[in-house]
């Protein structure tokens, strides 16, 4: 039994680019994001016998930085409609990055 080290190496370079892809544009996608004044603030999770990440009053807080940030942005209402499409371009890379991973394992195979 021998192992193909080229098919190994190229495997192992595919994943690596696909995390990195994925990764960077996930990245740029929420930076565009709040750059277009659409902070994502997200609400605590309820665990069972767990302690929740931050209280009610602390998401308050952090939903009214995120508005008044919004409006102290210096970014004109077109720049922002741009960063906001954007990051939805990023979005849709990440999105198709992942369902072509999965398109190859199962076709390809």
């Amino acid at each position: 039994m021998g192992i193909n080290w080229f098919a190994f190496i190229q495997v192992f370079a595919a994943a690596l680019l696909g995390a990195a892809t994925i990764v960077t544009f996930y990245a740029l996608g929420l930076r565009m994001l709040v750059r277009s004044g659409h902070a994502p603030v997200v609400s605590p999770a309820e665990f069972t016998d767990a302690i929740t990440v931050i209280s009610e009053k602390e998401l308050k807080r952090a939903a009214k930085q995120a508005a008044k940030a919004a409006k102290k942005s210096p970014l004109t209402e077109g720049q922002k409609r741009l960063a906001l499409v954007g990051a939805y371009a990023c979005f849709t890379v990440c999105a198709l990055a992942v369902i072509a991973g999965i398109l190859i394992i199962v076709i390809g195979h």
